[in-house]
């Protein structure tokens, strides 16, 4: 599997099994030489490795991976995927620290949707290319591994982040504040009990409880991934009965002592179905330009008028927008439930998103996206350590100062801890070579 290397401002480096592929980028008025492939020794040769088409037929030969689309088994990673993510990550953070005003810059103002059907649909994607990808190269038996060990390693973050929460909360005068704003009281007043269906994945404090939700997709993934080499379509259908099935008869999953987690797998399960769907068939931009307009019309026109409800919510001037009859169609918009009308405004507004950005938009190499990347890329450590940063926050507020300009410092403030926090682990990561983040 070839694996892309930056060496310069006018060349890149493709490698592979024994050799390298130079192929030098066109600058003003400057014709490229022809790419020169290369192997480890440094001896150069102009016609292409043969040794891929050998991998190519190694590969097929793993039983029921020859179905894998071709694209999957490269590695192209799209920036826009993790440039999404931080963002995402960032929104959840400002979003996160109650009574923040400036919660008006991040997405759950401006639409029925918000950052968490950002973060499940990448993570489907994402999950689809890794597994997908690695599929024809080691075989149905790797991949399971890999999905039980990323399961695993979710579940030890959240097992880890309720921890560190909790013992936060304790230093406020001995677990005596915040209790209801955090979930935890039903901890500090039955802690045996909480914590029994905390390993079970049953009860979790505020802003944690999206990890259960994830522990369980990746658990289900390598049967998704089954279902989509066979039969896009039919796995997609099914996913999307499923989903049927939690609107009109309430279907969940048990929790303690809400009765049903907050974030219903049974629902989100067809987000990330789909974005998995989306990576299968190929890359989202390439679908979304085939559109017609009169699709892209739609879907802009959706989003504003999910605008306009939106602002409704918190300009009172604008509620007289909203007929009463509209407003006893579209209401309640559960997000627990994923109700349609949030998934709705998410694939509008990602098809907008894909249409108008392309994967080689310029943007995407400026600074302030490669933070974003680089949140994006360790989405699961920023996310525990923005969960913990948020509470930190909310405190100040409450305690020391609540006016705007503190409100400006702790966002700002948290924002750049995140980022210093994925540089440091993207720098880390590159000592041993780990694989992608998949969350």
């Amino acid at each position: 599997m070839a694996v892309t290397l930056a060496t310069g401002q006018n060349c890149l480096l493709e490698s592979g099994p024994g050799w390298i592929l130079q192929k030098p980028r066109k600058t003003a008025g400057i014709e490229p030489h022809a790419p020169v492939y290369r192997n480890w020794r440094g001896d150069g040769v102009t016609s292409p490795p043969q040794i891929a088409e050998a991998d190519k037929l190694e590969h097929d030969s793993v039983r029921g991976a020859g179905r894998t689309p071709a694209h999957l088994v490269e590695d192209h990673r799209d920036l826009r995927l993790d440039a999404c993510r931080g963002l995402a990550l960032w929104f959840i953070y400002i979003d996160h620290i109650s009574g923040n005003t400036l919660e008006w810059l991040t997405l759950r103002n401006y639409g029925f949707s918000d950052a968490t059907e950002v973060f499940v649909f990448v993570s489907g994607y994402t999950c689809m290319l890794a597994y997908g990808g690695a599929l024809r190269e080691q075989g149905w038996q790797t991949i399971i591994t890999r999905s039980l060990r990323r399961s695993f390693e979710i579940y030890a973050a959240f097992l880890l982040l309720v921890i560190a929460y909790l013992v936060l909360i304790w230093v406020m005068d001995n677990g005596k504040l915040y209790l209801d704003e955090t979930n935890t009281r039903f901890f500090f007043e039955n802690p045996g009990t909480a914590l029994l269906h905390i390993i079970a994945l049953q009860y979790a404090p505020v802003n944690t409880d999206i990890l259960p939700t994830f522990v369980i997709l990746h658990l289900v993934f390598p049967l998704v991934l089954w279902l989509l080499i066979r039969n896009a379509a039919i796995a997609l259908t099914a996913s999307f009965l499923l989903y049927v099935m939690v609107q009109k008869y309430s279907w969940h999953v048990p929790a303690w002592p809400t009765g049903e987690l907050y974030f219903n797998p049974l629902a989100w399960q067809f987000l990330f179905v789909f974005g998995a769907w989306c990576a299968h068939r190929g890359t989202v931009g390439r679908m979304v330009i085939e559109w017609p307009r009169a699709s892209l019309m739609l879907a802009m026109l959706y989003i504003a008028f999910s605008l306009i409800v939106t602002l409704s919510w918190r300009i009172e001037p604008l509620k007289w927008l909203i007929p009463d009859v509209v407003s006893g169609l579209i209401y309640p918009i559960h997000k627990s439930h994923l109700a349609p009308l949030r998934l709705v405004h998410f694939l509008a507004l990602a098809a907008v998103v894909a249409r108008f950005i392309p994967s080689d938009w310029p943007g995407l190499v400026r600074p302030w996206t490669a933070a974003m990347i680089r949140c994006g890329e360790n989405s699961l450590p920023i996310y525990c350590v923005s969960v913990l940063l948020s509470f930190l926050a909310f405190v100040v507020l409450n305690e020391v100062y609540g006016g705007f300009a503190m409100q400006a410092f702790v966002s700002v403030a948290g924002i750049a801890l995140l980022i210093a926090a994925a540089t440091l682990l993207t720098w880390e990561s590159k000592l041993d070579r780990r694989g992608p983040k998949l969350f």
